[in-house]
């Protein structure tokens, strides 16, 4: 493999996004995501799709009718 791939930390655990290597082996859609779980002595793994176009218009969406409310929460560190 080529490169490195660098986690991003989320409150569920750790995200990497698949390369197209890793994607085609394991059969999923390219840009899929892996999303690492780590618990006392033991890991798993999860596989989620790429976004949408559609699910990506939502957030946009969702985030602009909402974006008073996200950068008061941002302010206030919620």
């Amino acid at each position: 493999m080529s490169g490195s791939l660098t986690p991003t930390r989320t409150e569920c655990g750790w995200v990497i996004v698949m390369t197209p290597e890793m994607s085609q082996q394991a059969g999923v859609a390219e840009n899929s995501l892996l999303v690492l779980h780590l618990g006392e002595s033991k890991a798993s793994v999860e596989i989620l799709p790429p976004a949408t176009p559609e699910m990506k218009e939502s957030v946009q969406q969702i985030f602009e009718k909402f974006r008073e409310a996200f950068e008061e929460m941002k302010r206030l560190g919620n």
